[in-house]
Parts: structure tokens; C-alpha cells; sequence
């Protein structure tokens, strides 16, 4: 096994509880992700894992880290520092520092009694990883989706889609898109179901060619609002074999309107 660990890097990493180098595709933990921001002057914290494999090896992350901020109105700022485990069924597995995710989500239309809301969420991954030990793409590559959500009582519904842009080697452009049905239970559980599909990524990770894949997952809260546990597992029913799984905790917190901050774990509401 190769351990790819700048010591810099690693300090760092380890002080921010760090997340692997795979591209975060989703509204955790689905792999479909939602028009809504974080609220202002609000944050979102994510510890968690992941697995995704196929038939020519397997990629895992955790302990991960991501961390999200409404910097203004309908904006905001996302940041995942990474560490990652590459597990290619033929070859040397290797563990490390991966590639450093960045993002904007901007909401540019509320919901309304008739209208769902809309926003985009671009992001690039900075290539902070190393590419030969399979850690990271080795050049910056972005994501350009565009997500819808409308919701109804205790349903909520959101997905879209858009295009993964990479020129790296061994690597490929390509278009991504889902949908997701989700709905709560009382007050410790939200259960959904989705449907997400993605084109061929290219050589160089597990992910080689398209695959369309059915999830099942939600959230059950130990705090609410403020404190929940996140869970996601689904696999592939039609392209490539795929497996994903995702686990998690989940914090927010933030200012009430007066500008006061309330204490962790009891933010005025979840995005």
C-alpha cells in the first residue's frame, strides 16, 4: 500500500476531521442535490463516509469533512478538504490527500405556492491529490449542475442534472443528472428514494463507464432542528456494476435575526 501524505497537508487535514478525494455529488447523502442554500450568516457541517465500487476496484472515504456557509442571501460557500483510498481490484491500494473541493450554490428563484425554486451549484476540484497513486484527477476539473425542488406538506421532490467538465488523462466530459422523492415521518425520520445516472468518467477512476443507478436513504434526527444522522446505499440498474453507500452526522448553527448566535446545535432550521 502506498501513503500519499504531505506533512503540512496532513496537519491540516487531521485538525479538520477531512474528507476523501471523490467528488461530493450531492445533497447529503443522495447523489442528487437540491436548489436550497444554507440560510445567512448560517453553517453546515458533515462527517461522514463513503463507498462506491464496481468490477475493476473500489474507492472509500472517511472520516470525511464538508463545510457549508450562507456568506449572503440565496449564496452559498462550500469547501471539502479531502483525504482519500483508492482500492483498484488489480494493483497497489493507496491512501492520502485528495483533490480540494470549492463551490458556490445560488438560488436565483424562491418556491412558491405554484412555482418550485431554482439554483445552480458549479464547483471545481483543485487537484491537491496526487494522480499517480490514484488519489486525485492531477488537473482542476469542475461541475455544472442546475437543480429544481418543489415541496408539498411532509413531500419533498428536487433533482436537474448538468455536466461534468474534465480534460485531465484518462479522464472525460461528461453529462450527470436525478431525481429524488422524499417525505417525512413524524419528527425523527425523513425517508426518500432516487433515481441518478451518469456518463462514462474515464479510466483513471473506479467509475469507468455509465451507469443508472436507483438509491434509498434519508435522515433520522437525534436533535430537531440541529443534529441528525445521515444514511444512503443503492446500486446500479442498468450500465456499468455500481455499488454507493454513504453514512454520516450532520450539524448546523448559526445567528438569529436579531443577530444574536445561537449555541451549536440549535440553528433556527435545516436548509
Amino acid at each position: 500500500m502506498r501513503i500519499i501524505l504531505p506533512t503540512r497537508v496532513l496537519t491540516i487535514s487531521v485538525a479538520l476531521m477531512l474528507t476523501g478525494w471523490l467528488p461530493v455529488l450531492a445533497g447529503p447523502p443522495f447523489q442528487t442535490d437540491d436548489p436550497e442554500p444554507v440560510g445567512y450568516q448560517h453553517f453546515e457541517a458533515y462527517v461522514f463516509s463513503t463507498y462506491d465500487g464496481t468490477k475493476s476496484g473500489s474507492a472509500t472515504q472517511g472520516p470525511a469533512y464538508e463545510m457549508n456557509w450562507g456568506v449572503v442571501p440565496d449564496v452559498q460557500l462550500h469547501l471539502v478538504i479531502p483525504a482519500a483510498a483508492s482500492i483498484p481490484k488489480d494493483g497497489p491500494s493507496s491512501f492520502g490527500i485528495g483533490d480540494t473541493e470549492v463551490g458556490v450554490k445560488f438560488r436565483f428563484i424562491h418556491e412558491t405556492k405554484h412555482r418550485p425554486e431554482f439554483g445552480i451549484f458549479p464547483f471545481a476540484e483543485l487537484p491537491t491529490g496526487s494522480a499517480s497513486a490514484g488519489l486525485g484527477n492531477g488537473r482542476t476539473w469542475y461541475r455544472l449542475p442546475l437543480w429544481v425542488q418543489k415541496s408539498a406538506g411532509p413531500w419533498t421532490t428536487y433533482g436537474g442534472g448538468g455536466a461534468v467538465l474534465n480534460w485531465a488523462q484518462g479522464m472525460r466530459t461528461y453529462p450527470f443528472g436525478g431525481w429524488l422523492l422524499q417525505r417525512d415521518f413524524g419528527n425523527k425520520w425523513t425517508l426518500g428514494g432516487e433515481l441518478f445516472a451518469h456518463g462514462a468518467e474515464g479510466e483513471a477512476v473506479a467509475s469507468t463507464r455509465s451507469s443508472t443507478l436507483i438509491d434509498f436513504g434519508g435522515y433520522y434526527y437525534i436533535r430537531k432542528p440541529g443534529f441528525q444522522v445521515l444514511f444512503m446505499g443503492g446500486h446500479s440498474v442498468a450500465g456499468q456494476p455500481e455499488t454507493i453507500a454513504y453514512v454520516g452526522l450532520y450539524w448546523t448553527w448559526g445567528a438569529e435575526k436579531g443577530g444574536s448566535q445561537q449555541g451549536f446545535l440549535q440553528p433556527p432550521g435545516l436548509r
